[in-house]
């Protein structure tokens, strides 16, 4: 009994729970549901077409604008080298000294063959000085007398010979000093003292780099400057002279140069392997912060699109693939939105497709909404965009 009495106290209770259940269930009303979180707000503004630089960013390769191998041109050994590596050189600056007493003495052999050959042609004009006055009273024959003449301009040339024998002879006793053939930072030596270069060997001996100005080195795919010409001659970007256009430079490190610098060169020829063409500019390079061979990205300022998109760099979401950006609708939902990009001035990325004039951009506060999300538009704040960006009206 006390068992069948437990089992009823239990069904009684289990009941009590359920009927209590249902009565919560029930006395939920439709005003008495969770609340919808409030939409997001976000920071808008509304692009616009404007005149925006035409920037074209391209990876590129410093190149110094002289660079000069300095190599052997006698046969010696090295006695000493005469400068600090890495250091600034003038023109003609000594740099090696080659041990000089076998030039020496090819020097002081053809200086006396250059006055065997002035005594030889002093003879020679006595003799024809003598032969002149006889062949007139016919005491020589005229023969003897054009044998005198031709002995004259022999000894005549001889003298010129010897002469061009002892100017090469001082020139290679100037060689014994090797100098830089520019100015420049030279190199570290690629001889020691003691070691034997050869003349005919042009032996290196070390290497010089003019380092400001400097060039900046780029490859264009030859379709992209097709593409270029088409649009300035519809008129849709305005380009200036070649040497009018801008060009700035981002290290290796990711920091931006700061010096402008200008195109100068623009090849006429296509790569027939890689289908692009050559662009050089010119930086100055004060600081010689930048060196032959570094990698830079460079953005060229190829002229200004009349009617183009700028948006500020913080708007732009890039991932490995592609880059993004999320717009509101007339309806105040988030949308995402495939764009691409030109080249990046002045904190704003150009938009080459992907956004209209009226789209209104998120541009603070899309990293905390989905597509689809309904949002709280909000103006950005007066003095937040970098230079003169899009509308901020919302």
């Amino acid at each position: 009994m006390a068992a069948i009495s437990s089992r009823i106290a239990l069904g009684a209770a289990t009941a009590g729970c359920v009927a209590f259940g249902l009565l919560l269930l029930t006395g939920c009303g439709p005003n008495e549901q969770a609340a919808v979180p409030p939409a997001p707000p976000v920071q808008v503004i509304t692009v616009v077409a404007r005149p925006v630089p035409n920037a074209v960013e391209l990876p590129g390769r410093i190149e110094a604008v002289r660079s000069a191998e300095v190599r052997a041109r006698i046969d010696g050994i090295v006695e000493r080298r005469l400068y600090v590596e890495g250091a600034d050189v003038k023109a003609g600056a000594p740099l090696f000294q080659i041990d000089p007493a076998d030039v020496r003495a090819q020097l002081q052999q053809a200086q006396a063959n250059l006055i065997r050959a002035q005594a030889a042609r002093t003879n020679a004009a006595e003799v024809m000085k003598r032969f002149s006055m006889l062949v007139g009273r016919k005491a020589i024959s005229d023969l003897e007398f054009e044998s005198a003449q031709s002995n004259l301009r022999q000894a005549d040339a001889a003298i010129l010979d010897a002469q061009g024998a002892v100017d090469r002879a001082k020139l290679r006793v100037g060689y014994a000093t090797v100098r830089a053939p520019i100015a420049g930072r030279v190199g570290r030596a690629q001889v020691s003292e003691g070691a034997l270069v050869s003349g005919a060997g042009a032996t290196l001996m070390a290497q010089v780099d003019q380092l400001s100005p400097i060039y900046a080195v780029f490859t264009k795919s030859s379709s992209d400057l097709l593409d270029l010409t088409q649009q300035v001659r519809r008129g849709e970007v305005q380009l200036p002279n070649l040497r009018n256009i801008e060009v700035r430079l981002v290290k290796e490190n990711g920091q931006d140069f700061g010096l402008v610098g200008h195109l100068n060169f623009a090849d006429l020829a296509v790569q027939p392997s890689t289908g692009s063409q050559v662009l050089r500019a010119e930086f100055s390079n004060p600081k010689r912060e930048l060196l032959p061979g570094q990698f830079v990205r460079g953005t060229v300022l190829a002229g200004v699109v009349a009617n183009g998109v700028a948006i500020p760099e913080r708007a732009i979401a890039i991932g490995a693939d592609e880059a993004s950006v999320m717009i509101v609708t007339p309806d105040d939902l988030a949308a995402r939105r495939i764009v691409t990009l030109g080249g990046r001035h002045d904190g704003e990325w150009v938009v080459r497709s992907g956004l209209k004039p009226g789209d209104k951009l998120i541009v603070d506060g899309w990293q905390r909404v989905q597509p689809g999300q309904r949002v709280t538009p909000r103006p950005v704040p007066p003095g937040s965009l970098p230079g003169a960006s899009s509308d901020t009206t919302g």
